[in-house]
């Protein structure tokens, strides 16, 4: 198995370096791709100190779908891994990463929370829509063989939240499985809770825009989809109101998300249809890996200068 190790960041310095610092030691002969986005903490100075990184790419694009298929082109493994820049692999990863691959093309496992008072550790998901049974994947903690990655053609770009999900969506339509391995854990200092795209899924409007974009171009209009996002809807408006009664949110505030989230599933759905439109392959991405060229500002590819450890910068 030749793996790389796919590590998007943004302002993240040094979550990033122990993150580093524990796949160094636990999977020292991984090739090592930190993608990184326009971080202003000093993380590219810090990357390219490091002797444990095979190559760093720059991008402008804040969204991390991009970093990912970013990273994704660049990696040479047949075995390709994501993990993000705040977890650190147990010392069991490599051994469940292994494991898994004997039973499955993709492979997840558990993310382990450090909270002030203990921790929490989440556990598999896995869900039947219209028909099909989908098992979600952790998006800073996954590996998919090479041509799993041609087959979806990375992540969609359209998503600034989600695109994890959406993957596991397609994952099912052709028919790959995805293997939940214990080992093949990771631990974070984040509080739990979906981590997917840096924080856009706090954004009411680009949630539901985002749920039904991912539900209506896998599955198009179907009863069983409008369910999914009405239910989601319906629980995060009780959730709120909850909050408004008990002084922690105001009403106009929560008549606001109300505005957004419904907007959000409008031009979620509208956009979803056009992307089932353009795309009628079960990879149901039209804009994924493939489609664009220009994603990195500027590379440092230490692979290619090995004697001087001095890397060549490619614009």
């Amino acid at each position: 198995m030749n793996l790389s190790v796919v590590v998007p960041t943004l302002n993240g310095r040094d979550r990033l370096a122990a993150g580093l610092d524990a796949l160094a030691a636990h999977a020292p002969d991984a090739e090592i791709i930190v993608v990184n986005g326009p971080s202003a903490d000093g993380t590219t100075g810090m990357v390219r100190e490091r002797d444990d990184v095979n190559a760093l790419v720059e991008i402008a694009d804040r969204t991390v779908t991009v970093a990912r298929n970013a990273g994704i082109q660049v990696a040479s493994g047949d075995v390709v891994a994501l993990v993000d820049f705040h977890n650190r692999i147990e010392a069991t990863w490599l051994d469940g990463l292994r494991a898994g691959l004997d039973r499955a093309d993709v492979v997840t496992g558990p993310v382990q929370h450090d909270l002030p008072g203990g921790h929490t550790t989440d556990g598999i998901e896995e869900s039947r829509v219209a028909g099909r049974d989908v098992t979600f994947f952790s998006s800073g903690n996954v590996a998919f063989r090479r041509e799993v990655l041609e087959d979806l053609d990375g992540f969609d770009e359209y998503l600034r939240t989600g695109g994890a999900r959406d993957a596991a969506h397609r994952l099912a339509a052709m028919e790959y499985e995805v293997a939940w391995e214990p080992d093949f854990a990771v631990g974070t200092e984040l509080p739990s809770g979906d981590e997917d795209e840096r924080g856009a899924d706090r954004d009411w409007g680009w949630k539901y825009r985002a749920l039904a974009y991912r539900l209506t171009k896998n599955y198009g209009i179907r009863p069983t989809a409008l369910l999914r996002t009405v239910t989601h809807a319906g629980s995060d408006a009780y959730s709120v109101a909850r909050d408004v009664l008990s002084g922690e949110a105001t009403p106009s505030g929560w008549v606001g998300n109300g505005r957004d989230v419904l907007k959000g599933i409008a031009t979620g759905t509208s956009d979803g249809l056009v992307a089932r439109a353009r795309d009628r392959t079960p990879a149901r991405n039209p804009h994924g890996m493939s489609k664009r060229a220009d994603r990195a500002v500027a590379k440092y590819d230490w692979r290619e200068d090995r004697v001087s450890g001095e890397p060549a910068t490619v614009d």
